[in-house]
């Protein structure tokens, strides 16, 4: 069942009654309602490349069941509790390597992230939202690091029919919180019955998945009852996702941190609609 995001604070006393409980500093913000990780963010800490953690990564083998394989990139500090997980899929006949660099970027601000490949490059959107299932519960359950891991927080994003199925992952899985597709591909145009919170990112000359006839489709087919956004990306094309991009990044982070980590202080990041050069569109369901 999903969660609903608490946004009452605990009183003084019952703070320190939780605190006296509960113990490190990390677990005690989680009896508070929040699973707030790092100092309080800027505009220049969410552009930052890395964040206030120190990552470290486990390889996952290709003959694990249900996916292809993959990268964890994990924090390696232990006295800040666990950690909300996300998996990400790249687009058809890519490898992980090319949406590689995103790991790194949003573990070191706070997050598991498990970048994998698939079973196979040619692998459907359908294919492609199971096995981020798949991956997610081999994150929580059988990996090195599912201590780390809350297995009540969790998140999927995608490139291309990776995209397609983050959107898949989402609709038909209610325990996933949040979903951010990159430049989504799909059949498929209606997702009236999605209920995650889900952060569309299109390209302006997307010519792969032209955002008319996938990106939009896709986020007014979700009722306005969820929580979503669109983003388009001004001059952008289908690969923005394969290689560094700020203003990707920064977005997707305060997605995950605001839907996953039920951190508000990121919710200015998102609410009202940025102001930023590289966006060329934007659309909401403002305030969250």
């Amino acid at each position: 069942m999903r969660r609903t995001r608490v946004t009452t604070l605990l009183s003084a006393a019952a703070l320190a009654l939780a605190t006296a409980f509960v113990g490190p500093a990390g677990q005690a913000a989680h009896a508070a309602g929040t699973y707030q990780h790092g100092p309080d963010p800027t505009e220049g800490s969410i552009e930052a490349p890395r964040g206030p953690f120190d990552v470290a990564e486990d390889r996952v083998s290709s003959l694990v069941s249900g996916f292809g394989g993959g990268t964890i990139y994990y924090p390696t500090a232990t006295d800040e509790g666990t950690f909300a997980a996300i998996a990400i899929s790249p687009g058809y006949t890519a490898s992980q390597s090319s949406i590689a660099w995103l790991g790194p970027r949003l573990a070191s601000q706070g997050f598991v992230v498990f970048t994998i490949d698939t079973n196979s490059r040619y692998d459907q959107p359908g294919s492609r939202g199971d096995q981020l299932v798949a991956a997610l519960d081999h994150l929580t359950q059988d990996s090195d690091v599912a201590d780390r891991v809350d297995p009540e927080r969790l998140g999927v994003a995608g490139h291309s029919m990776g995209g397609g199925g983050t959107l898949e992952a989402a609709l038909e899985n209610s325990d996933i919180d949040a979903a951010v597709p990159f430049a989504p591909w799909h059949t498929r145009k209606d997702f009236s019955g999605l209920s995650t919170p889900t952060f569309i990112i299109g390209g302006e000359s997307d010519s792969v998945a032209p955002v008319r006839r996938h990106s939009e489709p896709f986020y007014e087919s979700i009722p306005d009852s969820t929580d979503k956004a669109y983003m388009e990306l001004e001059r952008a094309n289908h690969f923005f996702p394969n290689s560094p991009d700020t203003t990707t990044a920064k977005y997707t982070l305060s997605w995950f941190k605001l839907f996953l980590d039920e951190d508000e202080r990121y919710a200015q990041f998102l609410c009202p609609a940025p102001d930023d050069s590289d966006i060329g569109e934007y659309r909401d369901t403002c305030p969250y």
